[in-house]
Parts: C-alpha cells; sequence; structure tokens
C-alpha cells in the first residue's frame, strides 16, 4: 500500500504530528480494524517514518477527509474530491526540491535554502591560441651588403628560415564582481624576447597585455571608468580583439599610434543602452565588431606603449567616437544592415630609445653615431594624430576603411637627427560571407600604406609600407578557425639598424582556436 501526503493530514486531526525539527514519526496499522497508531502493538503492521509538511495542500486533504478520519476509517481513495486534493499536492512538490522517503514511497516536499553566491563564484576563463606557419618564396629572402631582409613589425615570423610559430597564446580571466564593477586580467604566452648577446629570440614568454576595471556609474551600464592597463581607443581595427580580426595583422599605419595597443591609463566611455544591444546583437550573428569601447571616449595614458616605463612628465591624450547605424531608416530592404564611422584624435610627448645604427650604403660614414634631435639633448618629442574609419559589416557583402594622419618625430639617416616630420596611411579591406557550406567562409582582399615613424625601435626610425594581401578565413565550427592568405610586402626593415627596403612574397596560413 502507498500512501501520500493525506497520510500526514489524518495524523494532523488525530493530534499525533510531529514538530517542524523533530525526529521521524513512526505511523502503524491494525490488521483488522485498518486504524492508525503512532506506536507499535499487537497485530499491528509498520508502515514507514513521516515527516510533518505544512502545505496548503495537506491542509486540504486533512479538511476533506475529517469525517472520516472521525469514524475511525481511512479515507476514501477513488473519490473525485480526494483525486482533486492529491493533484494539488502534486503541484506542490513541483514547485520545490523533493525528498523521498524510499521505505513509504512518499515524497514530501521541502524548500532548499541555497548558499548567497560569492564574488568568486562569477570568475569566468576564456581565451584562444594561433597557431601560424609563415613561407617566403619570392623576392628579398636573405639580407646581404644591399640587401636587407624581408621583416614586418607587424609578425616578427616574417623572416628567413621560419615555418611554425605561436603568434598568440591568451588566457583571459575576467567577471562581474558586482553591478557596478567588472574585472578582466590578459596574460600572453607567445611573448619573444630579444636575446641580448645578439643571438636568437627566446620565445614563448608570459607577458601581461591586459589587466583593468570597468567601474559603471549607472546600473544599464552606460557610463563607465576604465582604469588600468587596457587598449588605447585609437582607431578602429587597433581595439578590435586578434581574436575576431579577419586580416591576420593590424595595419601599421593605425597602429604605429599605439604599438601593441595598449598603455596604463584611465578612461571613460559613454555607450546608450540600444548601441549596446546593437553591438551584442550583431556578435551573435558572428559579425566581427571592434568591442564596446564607447560611442564616446577619452581618457589619459603614459604614452611609452605597452609594458614600458614612463619616462617624462608628460601624459599622452586620446578622443574616441563611433557610432553604428541600421540603415533600415534608407530602405526596407537595408533593415539589419549596419554601418558604423567615427572618428578619434590622439595628442602627446614621446621619449623614444636612442642608440647607433649603421648604414647600408657606406658612403653615408655615420656608423656608431648616437641618434640626437636637433638641439643635440635626449627629449621627448610631440606626436598629433587624427583618424577617421567606416565599416559596413559583411551581410554578406562588407567593407572596411581607415585612414589617419599627423607630425611627429622620426630619424633621418642622412644627417643621424630626429625631426619632427609629417605621417600619414591607412588600409582599405572588403570582405564577403558565407554561411552554412561546411562551416562559415569570408574571402578578403586588403591593401594598405604608411609614410611615418616606428617609435617603439630605437632612434624612432621613419618606414615606407606598400602591401596587399588576399585571403580567407574558414570558421570550421565556433570553436576552431583555419585563415590561409598571400601577401605581396614591401617594407623597410625595422629589425636592421640601417633600415633598408625590402620586398617579396609571403604566404601564410593560421590556424586559430577557442575555448570559452
Amino acid at each position: 500500500m502507498k500512501f501520500t501526503n493525506l497520510t500526514i493530514a489524518i495524523l494532523s486531526v488525530m493530534g499525533v504530528t510531529a514538530s517542524p525539527g523533530a525526529s521521524a514519526l513512526e505511523l502503524y496499522v491494525d490488521n483488522e480494524t485498518k486504524q492508525l497508531y503512532a506506536e507499535p502493538g499487537p497485530n499491528r503492521t509498520k508502515l514507514g517514518d513521516f515527516e510533518r509538511v505544512d502545505d496548503k495542500a495537506s491542509l486540504k486533504v486533512g479538511k476533506s477527509s475529517d469525517r472520516q478520519i472521525a469514524a475511525g476509517k481511512a479515507p476514501e481513495q477513488n473519490g473525485q474530491e480526494l483525486k482533486e486534493d492529491m493533484e494539488s499536492t502534486k503541484v506542490a512538490a513541483v514547485d520545490n526540491d523533493r525528498q523521498v522517503d524510499t521505505r513509504a514511497g512518499i515524497h514530501t516536499p521541502r524548500t532548499v535554502h541555497k548558499p548567497e553566491s560569492k564574488w568568486y563564484d562569477r570568475i569566468n576563463l576564456r581565451g584562444y591560441s594561433q597557431l601560424r606557419y609563415n613561407h617566403t618564396f619570392e623576392g628579398d629572402r636573405v639580407g646581404g651588403a644591399n640587401t636587407p631582409e624581408l621583416r614586418s613589425v607587424m609578425d616578427s615570423s616574417v623572416r628567413n628560415n621560419q615555418n611554425f610559430s605561436f603568434r598568440r597564446v591568451r588566457l583571459v580571466i575576467y567577471g562581474d564582481i558586482s553591478d557596478y564593477l567588472y574585472f578582466y586580467i590578459q596574460p600572453d604566452f607567445a611573448t619573444s624576447v630579444r636575446n641580448q648577446s645578439g643571438g636568437e629570440d627566446n620565445l614563448h614568454f608570459a607577458q601581461l597585455r591586459d589587466a583593468y576595471a570597468d567601474i559603471y556609474l549607472t546600473k544599464d551600464h552606460e557610463y563607465r571608468f576604465r582604469v588600468g592597463q587596457s587598449k588605447v581607443p585609437f582607431g578602429w581595427e587597433n581595439l578590435q580583439s586578434s581574436q575576431n580580426r579577419l586580416a591576420l595583422d593590424r595595419a601599421d599605419a593605425l597602429n604605429s599610434a599605439v604599438p601593441s595597443e595598449r598603455d596604463l591609463g584611465v578612461f571613460a566611455y559613454y555607450t546608450p543602452t540600444h548601441v549596446q544591444e546593437l553591438w551584442k546583437d550583431m556578435s551573435k550573428k558572428g559579425l566581427k565588431t571592434s568591442g564596446d569601447y564607447g560611442i564616446l571616449g577619452v581618457g589619459v595614458y603614459n604614452g611609452q606603449s605597452l609594458n614600458k616605463a614612463e619616462k617624462n612628465n608628460d601624459m599622452t591624450f586620446v578622443a574616441h567616437s563611433t557610432y553604428p547605424f541600421d540603415l533600415g531608416f534608407m530602405s526596407d530592404s537595408l533593415s539589419g544592415q549596419v554601418l558604423e564611422v567615427g572618428a578619434d584624435a590622439m595628442i602627446g610627448k614621446f621619449k623614444p630609445t636612442f642608440g647607433s645604427f649603421t648604414a647600408f650604403d657606406e658612403s653615408i660614414k655615420i656608423s656608431g653615431d648616437t641618434i640626437r634631435d636637433n638641439s643635440g639633448a635626449n627629449k621627448s618629442f610631440t606626436e598629433e594624430r587624427v583618424a577617421v574609419h567606416a565599416i559596413l559589416f559583411p551581410q554578406p557583402f562588407g567593407f572596411q576603411a581607415e585612414w589617419n594622419w599627423g607630425n611627429a618625430g622620426a630619424l633621418n639617416v642622412d644627417t643621424a637627427t630626429i625631426e619632427k616630420t609629417s605621417l600619414s596611411g591607412g588600409y582599405v579591406q572588403a570582405m564577403y560571407k558565407i554561411d552554412d557550406f561546411y562551416g562559415t567562409w569570408i574571402p578578403y582582399a586588403k591593401w594598405q600604406t604608411y609614410r611615418g615613424m616606428w617609435k617603439t625601435n630605437s632612434n624612432m626610425p621613419r618606414m615606407a609600407v606598400d602591401e596587399i594581401e588576399v585571403g580567407v578565413e574558414w570558421q570550421v565550427m565556433k570553436a576552431l578557425e583555419l585563415v590561409v592568405n598571400y601577401s605581396h610586402m614591401n617594407r623597410t626593415n625595422m629589425n636592421n639598424s640601417a633600415f633598408g627596403q625590402a620586398s617579396g612574397d609571403v604566404v601564410r596560413a593560421q590556424l586559430q582556436w577557442n575555448y570559452y
């Protein structure tokens, strides 16, 4: 015989109950009279151990059975009223975690109070790794007396005798400590360090990339301060994660403003709620946004670039703006198509690292000279830039373009001085998104050019870059991506102290696996 909460209600009426928190109540039934007892006796069979349940369903059952219990009989179990009572009891059990007495087959509802979550319960991990293969198959491969080796400041594995390499190995630790505080820490385990003795680079050192906190001023997260080491909001592609970027490397022209994209500082961002939602929806569609750096952002930072100590008392100022427009306002056929446009500006002082250099052209005769500015002192140089960007997200056709102009110091090899000079450059990129064909495919083509300084190299040398890149990204699944491309490069070799020009053709492939 199976018993339910009806049994407990019967006991309540009989005055045989267990108080909350008391031990379980034993229940016995007389084999002849079928009367219930709370203690053993002759001709009595034990039914099981029971606990009291104070819920509406049990009370209702008790009331519907009062007359039958007063008559000394067990309630009828085939009546319509009893059926309704049982259904009520069943609903109560569904709404609560259930405690089961396996000896009697009785399910008793019980509310379980879960402990309050701690801040460390909200810490999350994610990241990605990128394995590259580079092959220079034509052009300037071997540096010589008058032929510098083809090198790229954006990818140190573009060089002689290079095959596989780790481009990035990132692990991100992040989480919302509260509704008003978010933290983010990202190290990279694929950093190379130049051997001071002049030998080959040492590989796979850990380096801090990001370590910041977002302090929200409002619960809807429209206004926030970002403090610590983070990306400097100058340029659109600079802000886009390498995990999401289509081309293998960022364009030199914009990245030269903030090499490695990051610095120590304080930034303020404003992102209205409807723009937050639009960017989230675009990410869910697999469109590669630059992340939420506000439609407006301003900040101050050291200005000496990533993981470099400050060298002057001046800070660099930056202002950022961008806005995504849903083109549906122009035509219903364009609904869902998003065009994002914006402009940025920065101004600050940078103190270069001074050293010596050797020219390929032996007639210059300045080997070993110390590079100084025109006044003869090792001092900081003012850098001023403005930039614009426009991005049409691929649905399926997409377009992306950025350009910047400015003034900064740069090495004049002929006079062995660092002089103030102009800079300009940018890129144009076209892409096409193909979904649901053994994954997602995005073929693309990118052209870039730049004339200006590269400030993190010794003596702040001037560089010239012209490059054409075509490739395709295959998103095999969410966790796995493959990019294959071909590039024709014409670049200044910034790794050689004479800064000679080299050109060549490079085929590259990159396998990226993501972990969430």
